[in-house]
């Protein structure tokens, strides 16, 4: 699949697949981002992508970022097929749980991404559902 990107700083590597069996693209931080203790950071990573349509890029943590104590303040970044402009950079949004400030360096990969195929739904709405209630969260076990 062939996809539309403008790259920010071109002197920063597109985003890439790191192996031949990863599922994610990383992205890399455009610039040295500083995010204070308990707060959230917005890391720009340095891209403008135009989703096709039919298709969502999901926006998710690597799986080290918990390491330098940031979590993805958004849990997953959805990126819509018109959020394309020449200035929709898209950025990754990071809570700081620690007491410390994290620093993001120019060029560390921060974040992947995932590009898959959505179908939209028509809601049909009903008075009664089917099945009987089963409670709530974890109710089938851990």
């Amino acid at each position: 699949m062939k996809i539309f990107i403008k790259r920010i700083d071109k002197s920063l590597p597109l985003p890439e697949y790191k192996t031949a069996g990863a599922t994610a693209f990383d992205f890399s931080a455009r610039e040295k981002t500083i995010i204070l203790p308990k707060s959230v950071g917005y890391i720009p990573l340095n891209v403008v992508i135009k989703v096709p349509a039919g298709y969502v890029l999901q926006i998710f943590p690597r799986s080290s970022t918990h390491k330098k104590g940031l979590l993805m303040a958004n849990s997953v970044g959805i990126i819509d097929l018109d959020f394309c402009g020449d200035n929709d950079e898209i950025k990754a949004a990071y809570y700081n749980f620690t007491d410390n400030e994290v620093i993001i360096e120019r060029g560390d990969r921060i974040a992947q991404g995932i590009i898959k195929k959505i179908e939209s739904v028509e809601w049909e709405e009903k008075e009664k559902m089917e099945f009987e209630n089963r409670g709530s969260f974890g109710t089938t076990g851990f």
